[in-house]
């Protein structure tokens, strides 16, 4: 069996934790020139852009700590570009998925945390 990488897992992980809540994937690894969107997800209310983080257990920082305003930049301008290849009604809004797993089981997570709204687009023509 191919090893799966800790971030891969994690990002497995959320997706299925999002689908158990009742999300539609609509994109995972979305790129584009100006950055990559982790999952892209739907729910009745809200188009999601989810940055996921995974870290062990035992991590001296909080995964949301690695979601710099410079990568939250970067995923705000990937999401434009989503949005105007996908138009709809849907509100935007941006997550982060916390997972905390064990290194030595990477497909089980000890914990996986979901932060709605953990950043937003804020004055839009910063980021243009």
């Amino acid at each position: 069996m191919a090893k799966v990488s800790g971030g891969a897992a994690g990002e497995i992980l959320a997706a299925r934790y999002l689908i158990d809540k009742g999300y539609r994937l609509l994109a995972t690894n979305y790129r584009s020139r100006f950055g990559e969107v982790d999952i892209i997800a739907e729910n009745e209310r809200f188009l999601v852009f989810v940055e996921v983080k995974t870290r062990g257990e035992n991590a001296y920082f909080e995964p949301r700590e690695a979601v710099t305003a410079a990568k939250q930049q970067k995923i705000i301008k990937a999401s434009m570009g989503y949005i105007v290849q996908h138009p709809t009604d849907l509100q935007p809004r941006f997550d982060v998925i916390e997972v905390l797993s064990d290194p030595r089981a990477p497909m089980k997570a000890k914990e996986i945390r979901h932060l709605e709204n953990a950043f937003d687009i804020g004055n839009s023509h910063a980021w243009f």
